[in-house]
């Protein structure tokens, strides 16, 4: 400390008369706000079984009155100084800040297993940080993405202490990631490299971006089984490998996070953020479906708009995959958590942000507006048939009415053609000139002016030559002056649509019903002239894993299972349900 001091006194003499002054006085400052805080940084908590959690404490120094407490427990062990800042503005807001890490990373020996302990080591933590002097057994946490899941991980086996959770953009593993509706999606395998590597966060692998888009379209060239993707890397992915071998929603992911009957035992109000085109979004409304279901006493909150997985975290973006929102969708996320906190843990006033349990943006205006639940944003619902009404090549007529029975369109689908990729579901852009991905293309009639306000719903009817098959279902509006808007999508395994937990092959030849509900929440001002587009595909493409139809495990299945092409046909009884305020 003393070279330090030294080399700093000669640094200043060959500054300026008044740099010097400046530096003194920001040097003084800063000095005199630093000894504001008492810092513990390096406090380890034991949990009951032996793990290790370590963990930060912030609060003000030589303030002996017992505190409520402000908890972030996350696996992104960032820089420490911008994790330390995160727990002085809990400090400066009247809050003892602690920040714990999964079981594993900073100072924890442990072995790092994303997920799967997070849940009862958050009761530890609890537990530990409710016995100390400096908090009044009133705690509240917040974060985002898998500090949100964490959140909903602590209410599974709910803590007396624990008060209120605001998670951010939740993810809810097996659900939202690493597979979507039961399948597997690319991204999150060099995610498990850029948490586990070391027992910080391996920047430089997950930067690497070349080295995955190689590895994955490798893996798609050469028709490889999925379950070798990471020989294709030249890296055993232990993690990976964990998680393919749960192709069901099974006790695996079951018992992660709150799960049916568990969701009774969360008495504690809730105040979620999420956005339109997050992906894992389909996993932040499980969790408050699921708790409206089994505990509808329990206040449940919702702010929603026109964000990313990364947005939304910021309080909103102005431009997201292409689209400039409304400036009245951006909001002070951080100072909304903290008026929630004060008013939960605090007693204050409620937000005046919260009008109703629901609070969306609706896309395409510059208006916020509320429901009292996620089923009341709408008071109708359009059908819809995949009607065998052709407009031109591929494209055919959504219609209210009902076609004959068993009319139907074929798709033929050859997975050992790597020249062809299917389904561009993906929302980027969210506007875009056309929509292609080789499927079927249907277009209804002008409509009126409407919200469409919620998650639109499927009911396909098909059949098939093998045992199994992955589609895709997205949604647009097609504007009155020829633009695709994007509003939402589904992709799920045919084998999983009666129960995730399950799967149920298929029988070759026989009409199957699928149906879903498992779509992207969307919130959109159509307008007057605006016809509406489903696209309808089968799901072929390097992001995600392949189904070749042979009813093996599907991570096992290679081009060798491609001989035979499938072949499909949709038929037009089937029809998608959109949900609107009119």
């Amino acid at each position: 400390m003393k070279v330090v001091y030294t080399l700093i006194l000669i640094l200043l003499n060959f500054l300026p008369i008044s740099t010097v002054q400046a530096q003194q006085t920001l040097w003084g400052s800063q000095q005199e706000k630093e000894s504001l805080y008492s810092i513990q940084d390096s406090v380890m908590i034991r949990t009951r079984d032996g793990g290790e959690i370590s963990a930060m404490v912030v609060r003000k120094k030589n303030d002996n009155i017992p505190r409520p407490v402000v908890l972030q427990f996350t696996i992104y062990v960032r820089d420490q100084g911008r994790d330390i800042q995160s727990l002085k503005e809990a400090a400066d807001r009247g809050y003892v800040g602690v920040m714990a890490y999964t079981r594993g990373k900073r100072f924890s020996k442990s072995e790092i297993y994303p997920y799967e302990t997070d849940g009862k080591d958050a009761y530890d933590v609890i537990d530990w940080i409710s016995r100390q002097p400096w908090c009044n057994r009133k705690i509240g946490m917040f974060g985002g993405s898998y500090n949100g899941f964490t959140q909903w991980a602590a209410a599974k086996n709910l803590h007396p202490a624990l008060k209120t959770i605001v998670p951010y953009v939740a993810n809810r593993p097996g659900m939202g990631l690493p597979m979507e509706n039961n399948i597997f999606i690319n991204p999150n395998y060099e995610w498990s490299f850029y948490v586990s590597n070391n027992k910080y966060l391996d920047n430089k692998t997950g930067d690497d971006r070349k080295r995955f888009r190689d590895m994955m379209f490798r893996w798609w060239e050469t028709g490889a089984a999925y379950n070798k993707m990471d020989s294709i890397d030249g890296t055993p992915n232990r993690l990976f490998q964990r998680w393919i071998s749960h192709p069901a929603f099974d006790s695996y992911w079951q018992n992660m996070a709150p799960y049916k009957e568990d969701f009774t035992r969360i008495t504690i109000p809730v105040l979620a953020f999420d956005g339109y085109y997050n992906d894992s979004q389909n996993s932040g409304i499980y969790y408050l479906r699921e708790l409206n279901k089994y505990s509808p006493e329990t206040p449940a909150y919702l702010v929603i708009g026109p964000y990313g997985h990364f947005g939304t975290q910021m309080g909103g973006q102005k431009v997201i995959n292409g689209y400039t929102v409304s400036k009245n969708a951006l909001f002070p996320i951080k100072e909304y958590t903290y008026q929630w906190l004060d008013y939960i843990l605090k007693g204050v006033e409620k937000p005046a942000f919260l009008k109703d349990k629901i609070n969306y943006q609706v896309m395409g205006t510059d208006e916020w507006r509320s429901a009292a639940s996620l089923e009341a944003m709408h008071n109708s619902y359009l059908k819809f048939y995949l009607s065998p009404a052709k407009i031109s090549d591929k494209e055919y007529l959504l219609r209210q009415n009902k076609p004959e029975p068993n009319t139907y369109l074929v798709q033929k689908v050859d997975f050992a053609d790597r020249t062809i990729s299917n389904n561009d579901y993906y929302p980027d852009p969210i506007v875009r000139e056309s929509v292609s991905g080789n499927g079927y293309v249907f277009i209804s009639e002008p409509l009126d002016a409407m919200l469409v306000n919620g998650s639109f719903l499927g009911n396909i009817k098909l059949s098939i030559n093998k045992k199994d098959v992955d589609l895709g279902v997205t949604l647009y509006e097609l504007t009155p002056e020829g633009k695709y808007f994007h509003l939402s999508y589904y992709i799920g395994r045919a084998s999983y649509a009666k129960d995730n937990t399950k799967r149920q092959l298929l029988t070759p030849g026989k009409k199957e019903t699928i149906t879903f509900e498992n779509t992207h929440l969307i919130s959109k001002q159509l307008q007057k002239g605006s016809r509406l587009v489903v696209v309808l595909n089968v799901n072929k493409n390097s992001f995600s894993e392949l189904n070749y139809g042979s009813g093996k495990p599907v991570t096992a299945e290679t081009i060798a299972d491609a001989k035979e092409p499938l072949i499909i046909h949709w038929f037009n009884d089937s029809f998608v349900e959109v949900p609107v305020l009119k």
